[in-house]
């Protein structure tokens, strides 16, 4: 057994991009449709600065195909707060702007903490109780992405095990970087592009990265990525997100297609 493995980028709506990796010439309003056909998956970060509308996410539901999975960025309403516990109502204004009419395209909420936001236990664990197993009858996964050092602990470890959600993984400068897995599936976003590269990463790094994603598909754990406990996670095939965002933008698409074919290549 082996999960799915998705391979995208952040947004779809960048100018540098046209002429690059959309055609000349395309129309703007079908650069999601062109994107969704050539990338697994692409993360939405709209919907952390604003707020969306039902019709809106089923439009963007129609426009990608069978097996296409968006991942939703939660509101920074919910995050950028010093009391996560005082989160329930900014989660819950999210879940009812429509983000369940994806429907089957529907991948994991991802929230995302600032750099300056340090880890309290009791606050953090109250956070994670205000996310629902499910919303308008579909189940929801859900995955934190945290970016101070402070959390590099057993015991925010050991938390998220509790709630059985998955912490991302960041291939960054700055960030922390913590492979274990908490949850039924594995994301990553890798952040560390270098433009002058035609596919954005070297050709041997990305070869590695798919690797790795197979790895955690069939439920095991890479041995040369960095982790707070030893490995312990119980063995079974997850879903797999890789994302290639931030640095050297321009080569996103082009990461994430090349990642694609390393991944279709045995």
């Amino acid at each position: 057994m082996t999960g799915r493995i998705y391979c995208g980028i952040g947004g779809w709506t960048y100018e540098p991009w046209r002429g690059v990796f959309y055609p000349k010439g395309l129309p703007h309003a079908r650069e999601l449709e062109y994107a969704a056909r050539r990338l697994t998956a692409i993360e939405i970060n709209g919907t952390f600065y604003r707020t969306q509308t039902p019709a809106t996410f089923r439009k963007w539901a129609s426009e990608v195909p069978d097996g296409f999975k968006f991942s939703v960025k939660g509101p920074r309403f919910a995050v950028n707060r010093r009391v996560l516990a005082e989160a329930g109502d900014s989660i819950r204004r999210f879940l009812d702007s429509g983000v369940t009419e994806l429907g089957s395209r529907l991948g994991p909420l991802l929230w995302q903490f600032a750099p300056h936001k340090t880890f309290d236990e009791a606050d953090f664990g109250k956070f994670l109780e205000l996310l629902p197993a499910s919303f308008d009858g579909r189940p929801l996964r859900h995955v934190v992405e945290v970016r101070h050092d402070s959390f590099k602990t057993p015991a925010f470890i050991a938390l998220l095990r509790e709630f059985a959600i998955p912490v991302v993984f960041a291939d960054h400068a700055t960030y922390p970087a913590i492979a274990d897995l908490t949850g039924d599936f594995a994301y990553a976003r890798l952040q560390k592009g270098n433009e002058p590269l035609a596919s954005g990463y070297p050709p041997a790094a990305l070869a590695r990265w798919a690797v790795r994603a197979r790895l955690w598909a069939q439920g095991g754990e890479p041995d040369d990525l960095p982790r707070v406990e030893r490995p312990h996670a119980a063995r079974k095939a997850r879903d797999v997100f890789i994302y290639f965002i931030h640095e050297a933008k321009i080569r996103a698409p082009a990461a994430a297609m090349e990642l694609i074919r390393h991944l279709q290549t045995r």
